[in-house]
């Protein structure tokens, strides 16, 4: 069995007992499924994090993480494993949804002025979900008088969430961005030697970010949400914890509002009591 050296020792390689035993943990944990295909990306993500703690073996770390009551290596693995690719306005046809929403919600009597549209970015990764969301709504707001919003953004992993309340973006990260709204939201900056940009920080603080794991109960919610974004995050679920998931998503959205899913992901061999809408969008009746 191969091996690598770590400070005079050898982590031993993962085994298909270990690596069932840490998919059991982390599909406990969080419901994500790393089904029979994901031990390469186990072995090369954790191998860097048992050579951090000088451990020589994949079962000496799963039972670490058991044994740390404060979870923070629960979360430190999640993080570990978490793969997270995204850029600012992918999937574009849900912000021009989102746009023609947000007007008819607007457009009903005094609903702008008495309160809030509330908007959950859920699984929100390193931020450029709720970014787009927030130029989305902060150039609706200099068009619709009274439009007030509410954004939460939430994730599991606290390593994403820091790099997302940041606000700071890698120059590929812009590609979609509209030149107007590059300009007027934008600062470039150099992180790293490397060019970067800086979201305009007045703007970005209507996002309140949040850890949030989605298998921790019902959702703490007290008010419901108008639209949730929960986008390319329920493919790492099998279908039961899927069906789960949105029927607690349709729980906390109010009526009439809309859930958004990613393209490579559909409702259609679950049950669930939301309405379809046109594909990616369903809606609460």
């Amino acid at each position: 069995m191969g091996s690598s050296s770590i400070l005079g020792g050898a982590i031993q390689d993962l085994t298909a007992k270990e690596y069932g035993l840490i998919r059991d943990l982390v599909y406990q944990h969080c419901g994500i499924n790393l089904g029979d295909n994901k031990m390469q990306l186990v072995r090369a993500r954790l191998g860097k994090r048992l050579r951090t703690l000088k451990m020589t073996s994949y079962r000496e770390y799963y039972e670490h993480v058991k044994a740390d009551r404060s979870g923070g290596e629960m979360t430190v693995l999640i993080d570990s494993i978490s793969t997270n690719t995204t850029h600012l306005f992918r999937e574009n046809q849900h912000f021009q949804f989102l746009e023609d929403a947000v007007r008819t919600w607007a457009s009903k009597p005094k609903r702008a002025a008495r309160e809030p549209m509330r908007i959950w970015s859920a699984g929100c990764s390193s931020g450029e979900e709720p970014c787009t969301i927030v130029m989305t709504m902060d150039n609706l707001t200099r068009q619709i008088t009274g439009l007030n919003y509410l954004l939460l953004a939430t994730d599991i992993s606290t390593r994403m969430l820091e790099r997302a309340a940041a606000g700071v973006f890698p120059q590929d990260r812009l590609a979609n961005v509209p030149p107007d709204f590059k300009k007027r939201y934008f600062k470039r900056i150099k992180q790293g030697g490397e060019i970067a940009w800086q979201f305009d920080p007045q703007v970005y603080k209507q996002i309140r970010f949040a850890q949030l794991n989605f298998m921790d109960g019902q959702f703490p919610f007290r008010h419901g949400f108008d639209v949730i974004f929960c986008r390319n995050v329920m493919i790492y679920f099998d279908r039961a914890t899927q069906e789960d998931l949105v029927a607690k998503f349709a729980k906390a959205l109010n009526p009439g509002g809309h859930l958004m899913i990613g393209h490579s992901e559909s409702l259609n061999n679950i049950k669930h009591p939301l309405t379809y809408v046109k594909p990616t969008i369903y809606r609460k009746p």
